[in-house]
């Protein structure tokens, strides 16, 4: 699109609705390259054609136009690559019933009191299930009250009208609500104990997990407590943190607390400059 002679932008338009919008002399342009690019494919022995012009995607390779200065175009390849994640692509996802689940956000909820957003990859969960996952202290093991999904089409993590399940099987993303989940830690794994004598052994796990985490942190004396919401963003600024030299002497995942910001406060009585 950015080599089109009298190109108009239109970004938040359809790509197709974009082009029909263009002067004749666009078009033609248009038309011409467009020839040009499938003739290059066409000589490496691949079929390509205008996504909204394929006769057959099983034969035919879809082609979008976009642009690279005024984003043309990428509302619609944002919408091509979702449809096909969710048609064709969804034919060739391997589930396995070995649970796999990530704990992604630890918040309270009117109502709800506290909950815990995770990612359901493989596997299924039951109201009643026990789970055993990290909290800032420890292993945390709970019973799972409530397990709710949100309306078709709506995100997570935003506050919405949900639905409940006794049971649901991934992939998806879930809110789990249950007790003692007031410091459990996000960007950690979450484990379901089918069998009595396994909760002894996710415990372990979970322990195993933070005792990793708590040695690759080197913490000085004197330094900036560093508080996040998620492991992943936990690491992340403490990378930035050692790239610019700047210590760190304490850190926690989760909501920060009254105590949290004791802990900090205390780090302007040792240096308070």
């Amino acid at each position: 699109i950015d080599l089109l002679y009298d190109w108009k932008s239109n970004n938040t338009e359809n790509i197709e609705l974009a082009l029909q919008q263009q002067s004749q002399i666009t078009k033609n342009h248009f038309e011409k390259r467009c020839n040009d690019i499938i003739c290059q494919f066409a000589k490496q022995h691949l079929n390509v054609a205008l996504y909204y012009k394929n006769p057959d995607p099983n034969e035919f390779y879809s082609m979008l136009p976009t642009s690279a200065r005024s984003g043309d175009g990428m509302g619609s390849l944002i919408a091509l690559i979702i449809e096909k994640c969710q048609t064709a692509l969804t034919k060739r996802l391997s589930y396995t019933d070995e649970l796999q689940a990530t704990v992604m956000e630890v918040k309270s909820n009117d109502g709800h009191g506290t909950a815990i957003d995770i990612v359901l990859v493989n596997g299924y969960l039951s109201v009643g299930d026990k789970i055993v996952i990290a909290g800032q202290e420890g292993p945390i093991v709970t019973q799972i009250r409530r397990l709710l999904i949100p309306e078709s089409n709506q995100e997570l993590r935003v506050t919405n009208q949900y639905q409940t399940h006794e049971k649901i099987k991934g992939t998806r993303g879930i809110k789990i609500l249950a007790a003692d989940l007031e410091k459990s830690m996000a960007g950690l794994p979450l484990f379901v104990p089918r069998q009595t004598d396994e909760i002894d052994y996710f415990k372990n796990e979970i322990k195993m997990i933070l005792t990793t985490l708590r040695n690759s942190i080197q913490l000085k004396e004197k330094g900036v407590y560093v508080q996040a919401s998620a492991l992943g963003s936990l690491e992340g600024f403490l990378q930035l943190l050692k790239t610019y030299s700047i210590p760190y002497s304490g850190i926690n995942i989760g909501p920060v607390h009254r105590k949290d910001v004791i802990r900090a406060s205390t780090q302007l009585e040792k240096d308070p400059h």
